[in-house]
């Protein structure tokens, strides 16, 4: 499944879970960094308005499909593609970080939810080596400084997996300028992932993601914040679907 821009093609890359795991795997057997983005109809949005997602985007080794609205719109392009959730990758990721030996850094949110999410995440995988938490403040910006800092942190610490809860376009923009400056880390954007396993959010039951309603599950939990989101994606929709029939 693609996504063309005048100046860029995306792709989504992994076509499900399983393709997606596998080609981590021989990455941090070999360690060998990657950047992994997760791509859903918020990004769209926020992509066709914005060059830097782009070229941030353009930099991802490695795109998944988080968002039932992709796998519909892949599957009209007759390219199908299945649903892999960013929040879902958390714990496979981390067992396959323990497995291969290498430490796991958790970048974003609060320095709380991180102490948090660190504990849930050892506990449920032995082994697993969190060495670093590191919490950017307010206003961080993924082109300053601090940036900069926290990635010579993570590279200097050897770390093999750096799962990013910063939210887009943050987390993916990080992870494009860390394939230069930390080459050997794996960039895994996972949005809200770290604070479901703190619990400082809650993510929807099963049954609600399984109708493919997490979307109005999470918007009753914070209208204010996702309802203009929403009904941005909502107005982008029938463009997407009528790209996707031309890729037919």
């Amino acid at each position: 499944m693609q996504f063309v821009y005048p100046d860029v093609t995306l792709t989504v890359s992994q076509p499900h879970a399983a393709a997606l795991l596998a080609t981590v795997r021989d990455r941090l057997a070999q360690r060998q960094g990657f950047a992994l983005a997760t791509i859903n109809l918020d990004h769209l949005v926020k992509l066709r308005g914005d060059a830097s997602f782009r070229r941030a985007y353009a930099a991802q080794d490695l795109v998944v499909a988080d968002g039932n609205p992709i796998v519909w719109l892949s599957r009209m392009a007759r390219r199908p593609v299945q649903r892999v959730a960013g929040s879902d990758m958390v714990l496979p990721l981390a067992r396959l970080a323990a497995q291969a030996g290498v430490p796991v850094a958790l970048v974003g949110s609060t320095a709380a939810a991180l102490s948090s999410a660190a504990v849930t995440l050892q506990a449920e995988v032995p082994g697993l080596q969190i060495p670093l938490t590191l919490a950017p403040a307010m206003g961080f910006d993924p082109d300053g400084p601090e940036a900069a800092d926290i990635l010579r942190q993570l590279d200097e610490a050897g770390i093999g997996l750096a799962l990013l809860a910063l939210g887009a376009p943050k987390q993916e923009r990080l992870a494009a300028r860390g394939r230069a400056l930390a080459p050997q880390v794996g960039f895994a954007s996972i949005g809200a992932g770290l604070d479901f396993l703190a619990g400082t959010q809650r993510r929807a039951p099963v049954w609600v993601q399984q109708i493919a309603m997490e979307w109005a599950w999470r918007m009753m939990t914070n209208p204010k914040r996702l309802i203009p989101r929403y009904w941005a994606c909502l107005k982008l929709l029938p463009l997407e679907a009528l790209r996707a029939l031309r890729m037919r």
